[in-house]
């Protein structure tokens, strides 16, 4: 049974932030600095952490805003910067163009045909000059699991043969395909950071079951399909695992990918 947008949200703020969202956040720690911005915006910024986190790190006389992706979220968000006292405001839901002179995005749970539009809206609001940055997942991320997807798609004759696997590949942007998106979308000075993320698990149960895959990757990967083809999928999917790795721990890769740039 699929869980309410408040279950998801309190499963994403005790397990998936930290062992999901963590991963790309250490990337952008390391490239995105901050210096006097009198604006600064937070886009998806999840219940708040790396929000919060950034927010000590900038100047005191830093505006700092952030959006969520639902109201579940918000909720948790808004909740934690009153209990820590951070000064991050979640007041605004729509924007002026012009406005921030830097923007961070999240965009590792948003569908990769939405990037673009993604990346063009961070420049409509950001201020001439201003930085945009954007983590997400890029081309080569997941092959370990589409591989395994792919097999069980084909063969239980689901999601179009196994195209829908083939699909999900495709539409994972590479490095430049990423850059040209910015650059089209009015950002100059182009650049990107990526780092290659391993994820453990003890074995194909511990894969399925746990929050990050059951209910953040699984259901967007097979959207296409009714529960019970989903449910034929994931324990294929458990037994093709375990069959491949025998007594080892099966793993899969995320290729962490920050881009940045500022609008021309």
């Amino acid at each position: 049974m699929a869980k309410t947008e408040k279950e998801l949200a309190f499963l994403r703020d005790l397990y998936v932030t930290d062992e999901w969202t963590r991963r790309f956040t250490d990337l952008v720690d390391k490239h995105f600095k901050s210096s006097r911005e009198a604006k600064f915006l937070y886009i998806n910024a999840g219940t708040g952490n790396h929000a919060f986190a950034l927010r000590e790190k900038m100047h005191k006389n830093t505006a700092v805003f952030a959006t969520c992706e639902n109201q579940e979220l918000l909720n948790i968000a808004r909740d934690k910067a009153l209990a820590v006292k951070v000064d991050v405001d979640f007041s605004m839901l729509r924007f002026d163009d012009d406005s921030f002179d830097m923007l961070l995005t999240d965009a590792s749970f948003v569908r990769p045909s939405d990037l673009n539009e993604l990346v063009a809206e961070s420049r409509r609001i950001a201020k001439s000059g201003g930085k945009v940055a954007v983590f997400f997942p890029a081309a080569g991320s997941f092959g370990e699991i589409f591989s395994l997807l792919w097999e069980v798609l084909f063969n239980e004759d689901l999601g179009e043969h196994g195209a829908a696997a083939e699909k999900m590949i495709r539409d994972l942007p590479t490095i430049s395909r990423a850059e040209e998106i910015a650059e089209s979308a009015g950002l100059t000075n182009v650049e990107t950071h990526t780092s290659n993320e391993i994820f453990e698990f003890e074995n194909g149960a511990a894969f399925v079951s746990s929050p990050l895959v059951a209910d953040f990757l699984l259901p967007s990967w097979l959207d296409s399909l009714n529960e019970k083809e989903k449910e034929r999928v994931t324990d294929e999917l458990t037994r093709l695992i375990d069959l491949e790795d025998g007594t080892l721990t099966f793993r899969f890769t995320v290729k962490a990918t920050l881009m940045m740039g500022e609008k021309a």
